[in-house]
C-alpha cells in the first residue's frame, strides 16, 4: 500500500520528468536499502517487466545503481545526491525551455507606428513577473505605488536598486508609514513619498470590495495596475490591466490622475 507522503514523492518527481513507473521504482528503492527487480515491483506496485526498464532509465541518469549478479540487486543513492541531480536536470530543462521560447517568439516589430496595447492578467505571480519585467526595461523614469506590501520581494527590490544604478529616477508611493520606511531602507536612492492617493484603499464601508495592489508606470508609456479582491481560502485574488504606448488611452489618464496625489514630488504628466 503506497502512502500519502509516498504518492506526493511520486507526483513531485513526475513533475521534475520522471515517467510514472521510473518515479515509483526510485521511491520504492529509497525505501528500500536495495533490492531485486521483484522486491521493487511488490513495493512499487510496478510490473515487474516493467521494472527493468524503469531502472535502466535511472541508472542512465545517475539516480540508481546496480550490483550485477543473479538476480540483480538494484539500489537508490543518496537522497541528498538525488536532489542535486534532480536539481541541475530540471534546471538545465527551464534553460532549455528559455532558449526554445525565445526562438518561437516573434520579432516583428513595427516602426511605423507606436503600439497601443491593452492586456489582462491574472495570478500574482505573472503580474509581479511583468512589473519586474517592465522596471528593467525602463530607462528614464520608473514610478512605483504600492497597494499591497505582498508585492514587495526581493526580486522587485533587486529589479529596483539596479533601475537606480543604471541612472533612472525611481519614485515609490505608499499609504503606510511602515511601508515607506522598509523602502528606504531597501533603496535609500529612492524618493519616497506618502501618496495621497486615498483610492488605494478599500472604502471602510466595503472592506470586501477590491483594492488596488500595485500600479507601476515606466517612462510614462508604459502602465501597470493590478487590483486585488478578497476571496475564500488561500487570500485575495489579483487581477491586473497592462497597458503601452505614451499615447494609449489608458495610460495618458492614469499620468492625469496620478498628477493630483503628486503635485509636490513630480508630475509624470508633464
Amino acid at each position: 500500500m503506497v502512502s500519502a507522503t509516498e504518492e506526493e514523492v511520486i507526483d513531485l518527481l513526475q513533475d521534475l520528468g520522471l515517467k510514472e513507473y521510473e518515479a515509483k521504482c526510485f521511491a520504492a528503492l529509497t525505501r528500500l536499502s536495495s533490492g531485486t527487480a521483484k522486491e521493487i515491483s511488490d513495493t512499487a506496485e510496478v510490473p515487474r517487466t516493467r521494472v527493468y526498464d524503469a531502472v535502466r532509465v535511472l541508472e542512465s541518469s545517475g539516480l540508481v545503481e546496480i550490483q550485477h549478479g543473479n538476480p540483480q540487486y538494484f539500489r537508490a543513492i543518496g537522497v541528498n545526491e538525488a536532489v542535486v541531480i534532480l536539481g541541475d536536470r530540471y534546471s538545465s530543462r527551464i534553460d532549455e525551455l528559455d532558449q526554445a521560447l525565445h526562438g518561437l517568439e516573434s520579432q516583428q516589430q513595427s516602426s511605423e507606428q507606436e503600439p497601443h496595447e491593452v492586456w489582462s492578467l491574472a495570478t500574482t505571480a505573472s503580474i509581479t513577473t511583468r512589473a519586474q519585467k517592465m522596471i528593467r526595461r525602463g530607462s528614464e523614469e520608473i514610478f512605483l505605488i504600492i497597494g499591497s506590501d505582498m508585492m514587495l520581494t526581493d526580486d522587485l527590490y533587486e529589479s529596483l536598486q539596479e533601475a537606480v544604478a543604471a541612472g533612472a529616477d525611481v519614485l515609490i508611493g505608499a499609504l503606510e508609514r511602515e511601508t515607506r520606511n522598509e523602502i528606504r531602507d531597501h533603496i535609500p536612492e529612492a524618493e519616497v513619498f506618502e501618496t495621497g492617493l486615498e483610492w488605494l484603499r478599500s472604502p471602510e464601508e466595503s472592506p470586501d470590495e477590491a483594492s488596488i495592489g500595485v500600479l507601476v508606470m515606466t517612462d510614462r508609456s508604459e502602465l501597470l495596475v493590478s487590483s486585488r479582491t478578497p476571496s475564500e481560502g488561500n487570500g485575495p485574488s489579483e487581477r491586473a490591466i497592462y497597458g503601452r504606448g505614451f499615447s494609449n488611452g489608458l495610460v495618458v489618464i492614469a499620468r492625469r490622475l496620478l498628477s493630483y496625489g503628486l503635485q509636490d514630488i513630480q508630475d509624470p504628466a508633464k
